[in-house]
């Protein structure tokens, strides 16, 4: 039994190698530069660019490192990180974190839909809901590194899903939950709830 509870945690990533504290502070300073694309306090103002602010530490941490590693490909991220200490997207995660994330408003044509693959999932085919990683009111979960979706741009959100789906993104751990997600949805399925994430609050 311990064993298995060991290999949850292992998965879910609460347990397992530890990371630097962050510090909020010195990561204001060293998050300057990340300001241009995804604005000074991580709010975004590009529907391409996430929004960071509110977003879990841990699960910005991961995807920092992952971005550094070449695990995930950004493009638009390419060298920017390169001359960086782990202590140092460390403190980066810790003062996006810290901040208050915005919210987006639904397309109310497809909010309904929206919510309905949010919350109940596509059970017949055996996708689970978005609420059992992200929440209810799509605040994740931070101690698992399940991000924060909750008013995250919908273009953003449809790119990621759609990525995941075509296997141009696969860094969501070895149980790749996401991309078996992301299979099970069509176009329009994307559209409609990265719509509603947009304005979930």
């Amino acid at each position: 039994m311990n064993k298995l509870v060991v290999s949850l945690l292992l998965t879910l990533g609460i347990a397992g190698g530890a990371h630097a504290a962050g510090d909020a502070a010195a990561g204001q300073a060293k998050a300057a530069v990340c300001g241009a694309c995804h604005g000074p306090d991580g709010n975004s103002m590009a529907p391409n660019f996430p929004k960071l602010a509110g977003q879990g530490e841990r699960y910005l941490n991961k995807q920092l490192h992952d971005i550094k590693s070449g695990k995930r490909t950004v493009l638009e991220m390419t060298g920017l990180l390169t001359n960086l200490s782990d202590q140092d997207l460390a403190d980066i995660s810790a003062y996006f974190a810290s901040q208050k994330g915005s919210v987006g408003a639904a397309d109310p044509k497809v909010v309904a839909r929206g919510e309905e693959l949010f919350r109940g999932g596509k059970l017949e085919q055996g996708m689970p809901s978005c609420t059992g990683c992200h929440s209810p009111n799509g605040a994740g979960n931070a101690a698992a590194a399940f991000p924060h979706l909750g008013g995250q741009h919908a273009q953003y959100t449809a790119k990621q899903l759609t990525d995941f789906r075509e296997g141009n993104r696969t860094n969501d751990g070895d149980a790749k939950i996401m991309q078996s997600v992301a299979a099970k949805l069509s176009n329009k399925d994307i559209e409609a709830v990265s719509s509603y994430i947009q304005g979930l609050h």
